[in-house]
């Protein structure tokens, strides 16, 4: 593993500090890769949706009407039934 020296917020050492003597963690090593692991997860996530969200804008059959006038619609239909 890779040595890092870092300095840290006083409110977040703190809380840190907290964290492992809750024994949420056995270090603040242990609590600062897991939040990193986090993170990384939370981005390759967002870019993963991201990749959908445009695949279906480049598509083509992304809705020309608004939230609104989709609601309308799908009630009308409902009713129609």
């Amino acid at each position: 593993m890779a040595r890092q020296s870092i300095t840290l917020a006083n409110q977040n050492d703190e809380w840190l500090k907290e964290q492992v003597a809750k024994e949420e963690f056995t270090s603040k090593s242990e609590a600062v890769n897991y939040l990193i692991k986090q993170a990384r997860e939370r981005d390759a996530y967002h870019e993963y949706v991201q990749m959908k969200i445009d695949r279906g804008l480049k598509s083509g059959l992304a809705p020309k009407q608004t939230k609104e006038e989709m609601l309308a619609e799908f009630k009308k239909r409902l009713n129609v039934l």
